[in-house]
């Protein structure tokens, strides 16, 4: 029904930059929340950072001041721009939304992961 592709991952070394997409498709009445996780070799899916509807945002501690999160209704499409990135930041990066249905039902989505890359 849903279907979520991201785009814009990559490789790039410490301090460069990378702007990512994620464009949701399919049978949609509306999308709640918007965001972005990512999980590292060996460690558990964390948070980066999420857009509600109505525009607020959340961001995990360690990419505050970093990465802005954005989103285009209109498009369906969020965005995570990725500035200063550092090594720690590698890992696959997977788009998230919460969708409702004609039905009124919400249900959680994700994309298949974009991998990121920060070299020294």
């Amino acid at each position: 029904q849903v279907q979520l592709v991201e785009s814009g991952g990559g490789m790039v070394q410490a301090g460069g930059s990378l702007r990512m997409s994620c464009a949701a498709s399919g049978s949609i009445f509306s999308i709640n929340a918007m965001g972005w996780y990512r999980q590292a070799p060996g460690k558990q899916r964390e948070l980066v950072a999420v857009t509600t509807g109505g525009g607020s945002t959340k961001y995990a501690d360690s990419v505050k001041d970093r990465f802005t999160i954005s989103r285009d209704n209109a498009k369906n499409t969020v965005y995570l721009q990725m500035n200063n990135l550092k090594p720690e930041d590698t890992a696959v990066y997977y788009c998230n939304a919460v969708v409702i249905g004609a039905d009124s039902n919400g249900m959680d989505y994700w994309g298949k992961g974009t991998l990121v890359t920060v070299s020294s």
